[in-house]
């Protein structure tokens, strides 16, 4: 038991662009889409096909489908094959720290990864310094701003281009609210073999960027040491912090590269986020389209389709018109409780102006019914 405490689920296993998005009436939640100066992240096409497929999965993989995760594994083995800087180990491009965004593992290793790492509102950490008179990796789970940290440190050694050695001596929880350190009570030195381990990093992007290793139980992650926009979204959907501050950085940056006028993109789109707080009534937020997921056809329907329980579903179809740029006249007119070969029909209506604020394959921002901000992830493919 004390070994898989220690494991904290990473053992064992540019240029700059702005535009302004104005919205036919001031919002009623106070967010005001703005003119910023942001860092457009650069990533290669096979490290931006990793990036996308790992948009939308949540608790860093605990939450994902089996297309979902296929999706990763491709992107992953793909990088590997290519092999970005040779030697990372030997680079300076390895040393600083890295977000934890994936790994394959999130629920069954140690408690520690069972209880944070697969927990959005915690934020997983790596630091590799190898270049120092005391090479360390340490594994740093951070609860909040407000709150503090849980570091594990571990003694490290390079063995080749590849692997790093190291063996985990000494963890303390930083509390913000304590002006002492918390020992984390695990005896290292009782452990022996079992407080060693490997990491071998398999990529490292030559932007320094990115980086995929594989741990010595089998576990593979995925680490970056910047996010991009959309990235920084969900994550901040996530763990409930810095919602619409990500909104605005996405949506300052130039949309579209090459398309002036974005469509509504076809397919299935989960409903991540909006900005009104929901009622208590049911068919009201699902009416309102603030639960569920949306289904957007080519020939101008839309449907809106909400999980009740036991097989029940809501669904409520519709269409839109396009009436300018980025705006669309949304109707939903038919409404029914489905179970099965079964329907009873709904007398409810609603009309509603729709906006894209931001929109790509894989994500949108929208402004809809009563000036509500929502975000939707595209569920049924993988692009």
């Amino acid at each position: 038991m004390a070994l898989n405490v220690v494991n904290l689920g990473f053992h064992p296993s540019i240029p700059r662009s702005c535009s302004t998005f104005v919205s036919p009436k001031p919002l009623k939640h106070g967010f005001l889409p703005r003119c910023s100066q942001v860092e457009q992240i650069s990533f290669t096409e096979s490290e931006n096909s990793l990036i996308e497929a790992l948009l939308g999965i949540q608790g860093r993989g605990r939450s994902s489908s089996p297309q979902q995760l296929n999706a990763v594994e491709r992107a992953v083995q793909v990088l590997e094959r290519l092999g970005g800087v040779p030697d990372p180990t030997n680079s300076n491009l390895i040393e600083g720290r890295w977000q934890l965004i994936f790994t394959t593992r999130p629920g069954t290793a140690s408690p520690i990864q069972r209880t944070f790492v697969g927990v959005d509102f915690f934020s997983v950490f790596q630091e590799v310094y190898l270049r120092t008179n005391d090479p360390r990796v340490c594994n740093i789970v951070s609860f909040s701003d407000a709150i503090g940290e849980l570091k594990v440190e571990a003694a490290a050694s390079i063995e080749d281009g590849k692997r790093i050695l190291f063996r985990f001596d000494r963890a303390a929880f930083s509390f913000k609210f304590l002006p002492f350190k918390v020992p984390y009570p695990v005896p290292f030195k009782l452990l022996g073999d079992e407080a060693k381990g490997w990491l071998d990093t398999t990529y490292l992007s030559n932007s320094g960027n990115l980086r995929i290793s594989r741990g010595n139980k089998g576990t593979t992650f995925v680490l970056q040491k910047q996010t991009e926009p959309r990235q920084k979204l969900l994550t901040a959907i996530s763990s409930g912090k810095g919602i619409e501050e990500a909104i605005n950085e996405l949506t300052s940056l130039k949309q579209n590269t090459g398309q002036e006028e974005p469509e509504l993109e076809e397919g299935e789109w989960q409903m991540m986020w909006n900005s009104q707080t929901v009622t208590d009534s049911w068919i009201e937020n699902a009416v309102n389209g603030l639960m569920g997921k949306q289904i957007i056809r080519k020939d101008g329907r839309i449907k809106i389709l909400v999980d009740i329980f036991l097989g029940l579903k809501f669904s409520m179809s519709g269409n839109f018109v396009k009436t300018g740029s980025r705006l669309y006249d949304v109707t939903m007119d038919d409404a029914a409780i489905t179970g099965g070969p079964f329907g009873y029909p709904l007398e409810v209506k609603n009309k509603f102006k729709l906006e894209l604020l931001y929109s790509d394959d894989k994500l949108r921002v929208s402004l809809g019914y009563n000036d509500i901000l929502f975000v939707h992830v595209r569920t049924d493919a993988l692009r």
